[in-house]
């Protein structure tokens, strides 16, 4: 009968694990309060996929203004540059020829 526990112990015990399951049912309180809904979590994702696309189009749209201004600083600026300085080298080419 010695290895057998008291009653106060097997109270001490009993409240122990009453503690523990307490403290469980705690955390799963927790980490259920922390979970998205899987509507919730549709929904943003979808709006997500809406900014993203958003973002995406405005990207190419900068991209498309990009080229559209090296175009025109070629056309506006460099090629008069060129139609400018090509007779003048020619005419310099020419006088150190004779």
């Amino acid at each position: 009968m010695a290895d057998e526990p008291t009653p106060g112990e097997m109270v001490r015990r009993l409240e122990d694990r009453l503690a523990d399951v307490r403290d469980d049912i705690q955390q799963l309180g927790r980490r259920m309060d922390e979970k998205v809904d899987q509507k919730l979590y549709d929904l943003r994702h979808e709006s997500l996929a809406g900014r993203v696309g958003t973002l995406e189009t405005l990207r190419e749209k900068d991209a498309e203004k990009l080229v559209a201004t090296r175009r025109w600083l070629i056309g506006a600026v460099v090629i008069p540059l060129v139609a400018v300085l090509l007779p003048v080298i020619i005419m310099l080419m020419q006088g150190a020829e004779t």
